[in-house]
């Protein structure tokens, strides 16, 4: 019998982190501002969800691009309307170089062969031309399913070295290019981009945390490098040409040889590192010491940023902690009226916060802005019950810089920022000054601490929903903003409430749990869901995960494409023409139920998969 594995959020709800609890006056104003929020912001929209009629027309985006929407469903493959098409670009274990074995479905590979082939469970990614005009994806892979990776040890589950170095090897970034043949896009084998980060490559370290206490260990007396990102989620990509990972779910990964007698310090433990000694079940530490906290206490502080990295491979990358270190989502980068850059980052956790920052220096267009980001100041963002906010500097918190962004969860804590439903993707509207940001869902919301607020107002949020604001004066660098919901996700054939969800959902659009948001170039909203795929109880009629259109001029909301069991759909970039979009099918049969891609028996695997029209249009 193998160990019962759990996802992210199963470790998290069993090891919450250590929260500040709401006074009562707190939860007091807390419940005032959502029963104003209901009238002020129009919640009451809720019920009226229920009784709209279907929309089964073909739906028409702002840019002109129609379709006709797709049902929801529960089949094994990519669903995409009529007038599309759908192909497998790259897989898990495809090799990236020549003399690497093709991926072996009985052995699931070893750790030699992961190291130069195309990680796990892909997320988000980007596209960039450079050089000569060659095309270049890179991609983050979040994490491993233990079940999968090691589906084939009796143990299922990491056991001898080279397992661990494996499932070590499928985490971080690849870097592939591509080319387009024949209406066929495939990988460019030996090109000389194509390369690996991983867990093991070294990272320089820039911006407040370089040479602090709090990140120095015995390999680097010095503090300025640090080896190794993993877990990167989404991600973000710069006007100069560069590209933004994020770590979310690094604290998974350490545990203490002390065991459940290892005693977190307070720090641990808002980051939920080694609860009772334990990790998730992956075992770096078995070849890898620098992963147990009892050995190297400042090795967990070394991870959890948004790292900067140049497609070409030219320069190191970096670790960026003028960013701050949390459970960043991705990184969504604005430039504001006076040129300075503007990166807005969820902390994808149950009640913690949205943050922003903003450069000390401007952008230059054509220059060399490799440095932009690695001085400027870390707002967090507060949100009242009249539909206004304001972004107050972690400045305040009253610690000193390297303190600030080491543990920029606690100075958000001391500032007073609003507690969101697990902040997910941020997406700048590319047309004019708004911002959206996915709140995927909160069980807790409404107890332990976490009250209902007017940005957050419905207890035990299981369907998530999506806000957006508008900064002061049309600058993304203003402390002062406006907000509004854009969507309030629900189910209508079952509820007739809140719960049924906003006004433009409906029976033929429902969806649950929006995690990765992104607009195309013409400022459409592309939705991509990472929630319950049951089909059942609350979410009976929404089969599989999702990939969603919304248009925000209207609020209008249809479903594009669906994936195969046991999926998410995460990750979204475009081919330099806009003909082509590249869509990641992360976790499928991540409990036993797919076969996706390779049908028959065979492993499933994460993979990319481009997304055309048959005649060959643009599509974003």
């Amino acid at each position: 019998m193998t160990d019962q594995i759990l996802s992210f959020d199963e470790f998290d709800d069993l090891h919450a982190p250590e929260r500040q609890q709401e006074s009562e006056f707190q939860a007091i104003v807390s419940r005032r501002s959502f029963l104003k929020g209901t009238s002020a912001l129009g919640l009451t929209a809720f019920v009226a969800a229920a009784g709209l009629p279907s929309k089964k027309a073909m739906a028409k985006t702002v840019s002109g691009l129609s379709f006709q929407p797709v049902a929801a469903n529960s089949t094994d493959d990519i669903t995409v309307p009529p007038g599309f098409t759908s192909q497998v670009v790259v897989r898990w274990g495809d090799p990236l170089v020549s003399g690497i074995a093709e991926f072996d479905h009985a052995t699931r590979g070893s750790a030699a062969t992961q190291l130069l082939s195309w990680g796990d469970n892909n997320d988000g990614m980007d596209m960039f031309v450079v050089d000569d005009g060659r095309t270049v994806l890179v991609c983050n892979h979040e994490y491993t399913n233990i079940g999968v990776t090691f589906g084939n040890n009796p143990e299922g589950k990491p056991v001898s070295d080279d397992d661990v170095n494996k499932g070590k090897a499928a985490h971080g970034l690849a870097v592939v290019e591509l080319i387009e043949r024949n209406g066929q896009w495939e990988t460019v084998k030996d090109s000389p981009y194509n390369r690996r980060i991983t867990p093991d490559s070294e990272f320089d370290v820039v911006g407040p945390a370089r040479g602090s206490d709090l990140i120095k260990t015995a390999a680097d007396p010095e503090g300025v490098k640090i080896l190794g990102t993993f877990n990167n989620c989404g991600n973000g990509s710069t006007p100069w040409g560069t590209y933004l990972a994020c770590e979310e779910n690094f604290n998974s990964y350490f545990r203490s040889s002390e065991g459940e007698a290892f005693q977190q310090t307070a720090e641990l433990k808002r980051y939920g590192v080694a609860p009772k000694g334990k990790e998730r079940g992956y075992n770096w530490a078995q070849t890898d010491e620098r992963f147990d906290v009892s050995k190297h206490p400042n090795e967990p502080n070394r991870h959890g940023w948004v790292v900067e990295v140049d497609p070409t491979g030219r320069r190191m990358p970096k670790k960026l902690t003028a960013l701050g270190r949390f459970k960043h989502e991705n990184a969504e980068v604005t430039i504001a009226k006076d040129g300075r850059a503007v990166v807005y980052s969820g902390d994808d956790e149950r009640g913690e916060f949205l943050y922003k920052f903003v450069s000390v220096n401007r952008y230059v267009p054509g220059g060399d802005n490799w440095n932009l980001l690695d001085e400027g100041e870390l707002f967090v963002a507060k949100f009242d019950e009249t539909g206004r906010g304001e972004w107050v500097s972690l400045n305040g918190a009253g610690m000193s810089a390297d303190e600030t962004m080491v543990f920029a969860r606690i100075a958000a804590s001391k500032v007073g920022a609003t507690s969101m439903d697990r902040p997910e993707w941020v997406a700048a509207h590319p047309k004019k000054a708004e911002a959206y940001v996915a709140l995927t869902n909160n069980s807790r919301r409404g107890t332990e601490g976490q009250a209902v607020n007017a940005a957050n107002p419905r207890e035990k949020n299981v369907y998530g929903h999506i806000l957006r604001w508008i900064p002061e004066g049309g600058d993304h660098a203003a402390t002062t903003f406006k907000w509004d919901f854009y969507v309030m996700a629900g189910n209508p054939t079952i509820h007739s409430d809140v719960y049924a969800g906003s006004s433009n959902i409906t029976p033929d659009n429902m969806f649950n749990s929006p995690d990765g948001i992104k607009f195309d170039s013409e400022g459409n909203l592309w939705i991509q869901t990472d929630g319950n795929y049951s089909n059942a109880k609350d979410f009976v009629g929404m089969g599989n995960n999702q990939m969603l259109l919304g248009d925000t001029e209207t609020g209008e909301i249809h479903r594009f494409m669906v994936g195969p069991n046991e999926c998410e759909i995460t990750g979204l970039t475009w081919s330099p023409d806009k003909r082509t979009m590249f869509v990641g099918i992360q976790h499928p049969g991540e409990k036993k139920n797919s076969h996706w891609p390779d049908g028959g028996n065979l492993t499933p695997r994460s993979a990319v998969v481009a997304v055309r029209r048959t005649d060959g249009g643009l599509i974003g």
